[in-house]
């Protein structure tokens, strides 16, 4: 019984589907998957602030600069500004510029914007916004 058992958990792994553990690219049927870096620069000062910048033969591009910003005795703000760009699968290049500070993370250019929301989701959700749920006491054990 042991070996039936073996035997079909081996003939099992070898029939296995694992082409979906093979990472796929989506570069266009004759292209190479691979780029080459034509430029590539980076600058670290003593004090945290930084310039990087790189660029591929295939159209990636990417740059940013940050520097420490100084906001109370002890308490110190990174400030980072900085864009990338490549050329999308349909030949369209995509631009983003962005900024990240205290503030977080805000990006501009070719964002992606959802989808409208459905009438029925909107109307729930300002009945919900029209009718909150009543607070409940704090209780103490």
């Amino acid at each position: 019984m042991f070996k039936f058992v073996l035997s079909c958990a081996l003939i099992a792994v070898v029939a296995a589907d694992v082409s979906h553990l093979v990472r796929k690219s989506n570069v266009a049927p004759g292209q190479e998957a691979s780029a080459n870096i034509l430029r590539s620069e980076s600058d670290i000062q003593p004090d945290g602030s930084y310039n990087w910048a790189y660029e591929t033969d295939n159209g990636i591009q990417a740059q940013e600069a940050a520097q420490i910003r100084q906001l109370g005795p002890e308490e110190v703000a990174k400030n980072a500004q900085g864009s990338f760009s490549w050329t999308s699968p349909e030949g369209e290049t995509v631009q983003i510029s962005y900024v990240a500070d205290e503030n977080g993370y805000q990006p501009q250019g070719n964002l992606p914007t959802p989808p409208p929301i459905p009438a029925a989701i909107q109307k729930a959700l300002d009945w919900i916004a029209a009718h909150p749920q009543p607070q409940e006491p704090n209780k103490r054990f």
